[in-house]
């Protein structure tokens, strides 16, 4: 297992009109899609402007599939035109938990397991 960290720069001031969006579209469609959000945060003290999100994936194989199948969703794609105004900068970065970390992170997916199983 192992978590992938997406760091989006947003326009300055526009961090609001991004979460507004992606509640209302994105994250419907990226639940679709993606297994176990771990994580959804903006930046308050350092480098502002910033949005982090964490998703765990059981394997690097798992992640490739069902990222290649959301990028393909004509949905994602009517999103993502929204949504790239807003973005100056992105990264990602592919994280192994530490040993005793381990335990907890499935702590955490099975809590985001239980959040999909639920209707909204």
């Amino acid at each position: 297992m192992f978590v992938e960290e997406r760091i989006y720069t947003v326009q300055p001031g526009k961090a609001p009109d991004f979460l507004k969006l992606y509640e209302e579209e994105g994250m419907a469609i990226q639940a679709r899609h993606l297994p176990y959000m771990v994580g959804y945060y903006t930046s308050e003290i350092g480098t502002l402007n910033l949005i982090v999100h964490l998703w765990a994936f059981d394997d690097i194989n798992q992640r490739v599939r069902l990222r290649e199948q959301m990028v393909a969703d004509p949905d994602w794609q009517n999103y993502l035109k929204k949504l790239m105004p807003l973005i100056v900068d992105q990264q990602s970065r592919i994280l192994r938990p530490a040993s005793f970390f381990e335990p907890r992170l499935r702590v955490l997916v099975d809590a985001a397991k239980a959040a999909r199983a639920q209707p909204a």
